[in-house]
């Protein structure tokens, strides 16, 4: 069964903080806790689901493969481990019923959000790898205000709807859930005189050139992930990270299965009667191709190592080439060609044929 997205799962976007990770699953847990719905199976699945959803995106290493490689990146050799520390999540809302919990600090640091950038690129290029620099427009930190969002000569006050924790509680039932503040969003501050340039953003937008490094081998739907390359942070939070998706343009000529190439080569009927010895078009230049006599339509000759060289591959390994041949007949005839052609149907007769010989003496046999 195909498994969902684990922000889905979580309610998320790829660009969520791990702040608003942590609050997605808090909730959902607190929904579908197996001790609050005895006996619901339809529950236990989705907060099973909600945990393993958690444990992958609040782990930086595990969340960076996921969203680089979904699923498949998870695999790896062994059993990935989906625990989730329940007191890490609960222990302050446990400590709020029983008053012994942790002091409360506002939260700072948020992370910047992650960007996409769609970079279209050649057949050859996927192949054989390119250097190409883009032009990036992303918000940064604003120089005016260094960020802090607050008109020269002022400064930002304590959100007075959370007292500058950066977070409400809410009541449910016996539970007090911790929500992200409505007024400050999380960042425990609010701001009466916002600076000029950000507007009190914090953030400025700005456009930057970066050089980027594509690997030979690459194909349709990877991504290529810069660290720190993205939306700047608030409050001395790091930035978030740039993703480079690329889009493989087609071929005129050629095809590609994994890391070989595929090529249909038209052949007349002379050449695959009597055999030639012919050029074909590679990524490597042109190759000879010897066809022998009798080549049949649809015939399979392999190029060794004239394929896409595999991705990353230190020893420099490459795919093949597959031609495929096929038997091109022609459609203008002239009197003196079809009188040719008959006489050598005449002569050759249905021995020549092995294939056509076979089919009509099983056709015989069923009538």
């Amino acid at each position: 069964m195909t498994k969902k997205d684990y922000y889905e799962v979580l309610g998320l976007t790829q660009q969520a903080t791990d702040r608003e990770i942590k609050a997605a699953y808090r909730r959902l847990a607190h929904e579908l806790h197996p001790d609050k719905n005895p006996g619901n199976k339809a529950s236990e699945e989705k907060f099973k689901e909600a945990s393993e959803a958690y444990s992958v995106l609040s782990d930086a290493d595990k969340r960076a493969r996921y969203d680089r490689f979904g699923h498949a990146g998870l695999g790896g050799s062994g059993q990935e481990d989906f625990s989730v520390n329940i007191q890490d999540i609960f222990g302050d809302i446990f400590g709020d019923i029983f008053g012994s919990g942790r002091g409360r600090s506002p939260r700072v640091g948020q992370r910047g959000a992650d960007l996409r950038y769609d970079m279209p690129i050649s057949f050859e290029e996927a192949a054989f790898g390119v250097e190409r620099e883009i032009s990036v427009k992303r918000r940064e930190s604003c120089s005016t205000c260094q960020g802090t969002g607050a008109k020269a000569g002022t400064k930002p006050i304590p959100c007075r709807t959370c007292g500058g924790i950066g977070e409400v509680r809410v009541s449910q039932g016996f539970f007090a859930v911790a929500q992200t503040c409505p007024n400050c969003r999380g960042l425990g501050q609010t701001i009466e005189h916002p600076c000029i340039d950000c507007r009190g953003t914090r953030l400025k937008q700005v456009e930057r050139k970066l050089m980027v490094k594509v690997p030979a081998g690459v194909d349709s739907g990877m991504k290529l992930k810069f660290n720190g390359e993205g939306e700047g942070g608030l409050q001395g939070g790091p930035r978030g990270d740039l993703f480079v998706v690329l889009t493989v343009a087609k071929h005129p000529l050629f095809k590609r299965d994994e890391d070989n190439i595929i090529l249909e080569m038209p052949i007349s009927f002379t050449q695959a009667a009597l055999g030639a010895q012919i050029e074909i078009p590679t990524l490597y230049g042109k190759a000879p191709l010897n066809i022998p006599a009798g080549t049949q339509t649809g015939h399979v000759f392999k190029l060794i190592g004239k394929g896409i060289p595999h991705l990353q591959s230190r020893s420099q390994q490459k795919g093949d080439q597959l031609v495929i041949v096929t038997l091109e007949t022609p459609k203008k005839l002239s009197e003196n060609q079809k009188e040719i052609l008959r006489q050598f149907a005449t002569l050759s007769g249905e021995d020549s044929l092995p294939s056509h010989k076979s089919f009509f003496d099983k056709m015989k046999d069923l009538l």
